[in-house]
């Protein structure tokens, strides 16, 4: 009986051990790619079968409460801002001068027009502390051993996705590809990561594709340029006021 009883401990111990280490993982990878803040320039690719178009932008960052996208081109978006602050999210419009809230609901539809969500482009939830995170194995992304995690939502997570599942380099810590499932279990998209490259105290992939498993010749292309981290920033700058003066 003792030792039927210290083997389920070890066991257990063992698992518990392992979920730990998942969720570790997670929060290094997220830390290296966030860092306490960030700010820097994207530009984004939308490339569709028939046509391709390009967005360019700033972006900010403080923590997972704050961040501010200011679209800088084409002309006829540019001066447009997306902020998130806390739980809520929103956007400016110059053009109509008009600021909108967007409703949770609209977290899981297309960016800009892109394969990117609302979500994937301010991080509205945290994949940290939304999700349980559990190990699955390892695999070679780009001559990369990565750790491969599940991310299961918890059950009031307000979340978009019913599953994702990453490959985060073991010595590194890169996000090098993640796969985003919906509510029923089916792929919708996948993202991967490339370039890597050195700004001031780390090194970050800079490439991103997302693409989507339904709609071929259907992709997005994110290339992030000029990276600045843990800068400091008062968080009065991600004000729905600066919003409408950001440059």
């Amino acid at each position: 009986m003792r030792k039927i009883t210290f083997l389920c401990f070890i066991i257990f111990g063992t698992l518990s051990i392992f979920a730990q280490d998942a969720k570790e993982i997670v929060q290094k990878a997220n830390d290296l790619a966030l860092g306490t803040t960030s700010q820097g320039e994207m530009t984004m690719t939308i490339e569709r079968p028939s046509w391709t178009r390009t967005v360019s932008m700033k972006s900010w960052s403080k923590g997972t409460e704050y961040y501010l996208i200011m679209i800088t081109d084409p002309a006829r978006d540019k001066g447009q801002v997306f902020l998130k602050s806390g739980n809520d999210m929103w956007n400016w419009m110059p053009a109509i001068s008009r600021m909108i809230k967007l409703p949770p609901s609209m977290m899981s539809q297309s960016w800009m027009g892109s394969d990117f969500t609302n979500d994937d482009l301010v991080k509205m939830n945290s994949i940290v502390d939304d999700y349980t995170h559990k190990v699955l194995g390892e695999e070679n992304i780009s001559e990369l051993d990565c750790y491969k995690i599940e991310l299961i939502p918890h059950e009031n997570a307000a979340v978009v996705w019913g599953k994702v599942i990453m490959w985060i380099a073991k010595d590194e810590y890169f996000q090098m590809k993640a796969e985003y499932y919906d509510e029923n279990m089916a792929l919708v998209n996948t993202q991967t990561a490339s370039q890597i490259s050195q700004f001031n105290d780390r090194k970050i992939p800079t490439h991103m594709e997302m693409i989507p498993a339904d709609k071929e010749g259907n992709k997005t292309i994110l290339d992030m340029k000029n990276m600045i981290f843990n800068k400091d920033i008062p968080d009065s700058f991600f004000s729905q006021q600066n919003m409408k003066r950001v440059k």
